[in-house]
């Protein structure tokens, strides 16, 4: 994972975007695990600010099935 101070170029500014939209204000690990492929990064952002938009669920509708499939999982995420 490139950790946010090495960060150059366009993973630097996807970086200062997901800081930006952060309730803490930091880089969430998941999105650093996304790191090596900058462009795969930011098709996920993509998708996922269309699919945690309000819809036919709200946001924090979206956020509970996410968790409950994560645990589900077993994925710490």
């Amino acid at each position: 994972m490139v950790q946010e101070s090495e960060a150059q170029g366009p993973l630097a500014e996807l970086y200062a975007q997901a800081k930006a939209q952060s309730p803490r204000g930091t880089v969430a690990d998941i999105i650093k695990t996304m790191s090596l492929r900058p462009d795969f990064l930011a098709a996920i952002e993509s998708a996922s600010r269309m699919h945690f938009s309000d819809g036919a669920l709200t946001r924090a509708q979206h956020e509970m099935v996410a968790s409950y499939v994560s645990a589900l999982n077993r994925c710490r995420y």
